[in-house]
């Protein structure tokens, strides 16, 4: 089968079409659809690259240390040192302290945010430098991980990490606009032609990248097609509906496109932060009296979907934890009755406990399930840090992909990077075997609820199709004649082979609007 592209646009699909301009043989290979993703951070995660990256060094505590000391001795102009991406079930309790990290660099302060970015790791000179000490209360949205007699111990829990990053040393716009670059290279290198930003705010160390993807687009050096999703700051109300009303008009240029708010509703299960209908579990199995957080109330986060949807925003939502996914449903079936913005296409993120008489409200409700498939295995941040304070029950309701797709739900796809890899061809192994290629123990072998797998036509299409609709490119996402020419080559075809090797695929060329950016 031959695939024809005129300018942008492909023009015909069929078998021995006329070669009348350039041939690309694809050797055996597959050609697709561009892969878009839905969730990701990508200033962040290329920021992290050019820093101290922990996210692609062996998860050992050693390790760890001699990649933050071999960074300290290369960079010793840096007045900190800064990076991030390590594991929590590194370290008992997911907490290392920064006793442990002054090993490595004590005479600069160093912050260094964990792979899902909802703590950080800090060394005794950035506690002294924040002022942090017995006698520094809790934040209301985070918390200070303290020793028997109150001392800070060198973790910071969601919005404590606050506490550090407003006394963080100002990141120049070159420095920033060079990281958009480099993750815009990386997820090029990995098919992806497009994504959705979910935070274009100021948040846990990181300055607004708003600014930074208009001055790439404004330069012609924004290669992908990206929609911003502008930051809900949760201790404020509707009265920000103007800025960001003003920030919408301000940013959206050429192929960046400020047009969704994201709101997040909770943390993580791993510190327990994400929103629970029922109390976590201590090490024992017996109740606590946690929770997690919301960290927007149930009323005021209706009053805050009803304005966005008024204003014509796209939602785009946070919800780990069973709680948070229904208030944030909750929410949107508040809307009913209301004389609501049509085709806005509003979806929740992550979804990582969905209680069972939730499920069908998705469909029901018309909001597009955006899942990160990469987290639903056995890995040991699963197994050390969540299932034993979660319980049997909520353990078996993580992740449903398979019955959301039963559900007749809309699904799409991202990956949540720098918290884990951008693959999709690997997040797309773990949608259909519920297990992580490559990866030995548990995470490789054993498949976590199998009955929650999708198929692979229904994971490639939540990576095409189904998150370019979500960010309203329908013609992007799909190979037919009149679609734009965003499309990849793969090195073989996943459909063709054992599911077992789906990860094995390998980009080789990546191809926007009809133009190589990669291969």
């Amino acid at each position: 089968m031959d695939v024809a592209v005129d300018g942008d646009r492909i023009v015909a699909v069929g078998p021995d079409l006329d070669h009348a301009g350039e041939v690309v043989d694809l050797a055996g290979g597959m050609l697709a659809p561009g892969f878009v993703d839905a969730h990701v951070h990508a200033v962040q995660g290329g920021l992290e690259r050019v820093r101290c990256d922990l996210s692609g060094v062996k998860e050992d505590r050693v390790a760890y240390l001699e990649t933050v000391r071999d960074y300290a001795d290369t960079h010793p102009d840096r007045p900190w040192i800064l990076g991030g991406g390590w594991s929590m079930a590194v370290f008992p309790g997911g907490t290392p302290t920064a006793a442990d990290l002054d090993t490595a660099i004590s005479g600069r302060p160093a912050f260094l945010p964990n792979r899902d970015h909802h703590g950080a790791w800090l060394n005794t000179a950035a506690l002294r430098r924040a002022g942090i000490d017995r006698h520094t209360p809790d934040p209301r949205d985070g918390r200070i991980e303290r020793d028997a007699a109150g001392e800070p111990t060198g973790t910071l829990h969601e919005g404590a990490m606050r506490l550090v990053t407003e006394v963080l040393p100002r990141t120049h716009d070159e420095e920033y606009d060079g990281a958009l670059l480099e993750g815009q290279r990386f997820l090029h290198s990995l098919g992806v032609t497009g994504w959705q930003d979910a935070i274009v705010g100021s948040y846990a160390g990181m300055d607004d990248p708003g600014p930074i993807y208009w001055r790439a687009a404004r330069r012609g050096d924004l290669t992908a097609y990206v929609v911003g999703a502008l930051w809900w700051e949760r201790n404020r109300g509707i009265e920000q509906l103007a800025e960001l009303r003003r920030r919408r008009d301000e940013l959206t240029h050429g192929r960046f496109r400020a047009t969704s708010v994201k709101v997040m509703q909770d943390g993580v299960a791993e510190n327990g932060t994400a929103a629970m209908l029922e109390p976590y579990l201590d090490k024992c199995g017996h109740a606590t009296d946690n929770r997690g957080h919301s960290f927007v109330d149930a009323a005021a986060l209706s009053r805050t979907v009803a304005a966005l949807d008024q204003d014509g925003f796209q939602i785009h939502v946070h919800a780990i934890g069973d709680r948070a996914v229904r208030e944030t449903l909750d929410a949107f079936a508040g809307l009913d009755g209301l004389d609501r913005r049509t085709d806005l296409r509003h979806h929740l993120a992550h979804l990582q406990i969905v209680h069972p008489d939730d499920v069908a409200r998705f469909a029901d409700l018309g909001i597009a399930a955006n899942l990160q498939t990469l987290w639903a295995c056995r890995e040991p941040e699963m197994i050390e840090l969540t299932l034993p304070f979660i319980g049997e029950e909520r353990g078996r309701q993580q992740y449903p992909f398979g019955d959301l797709h039963r559900a007749g739900t809309r699904l799409v796809a991202g990956s949540d990077w720098p918290v884990s890899t951008p693959d999709p061809l690997l997040a797309m192994h773990t949608a259909v075997n519920r297990t992580a290629y490559g990866m030995d123990g548990p995470a490789g072998n054993d498949p976590f609820l199998p009955e929650q797998s999708i198929d692979l036509q229904t994971a490639f299409a939540a990576y095409t199709s189904g998150s370019a609709w979500i960010n309203h490119r329908d013609d992007a996402g799909v190979v037919r004649p009149g679609a734009v020419a965003d499309l990849v080559v793969l090195d073989r075809d996943p459909f063709a082979g054992s599911v077992d090797e789906i990860g094995s695929t390998k980009v080789v060329s990546t191809w926007v609007d009809g133009v190589k950016v990669h291969g």
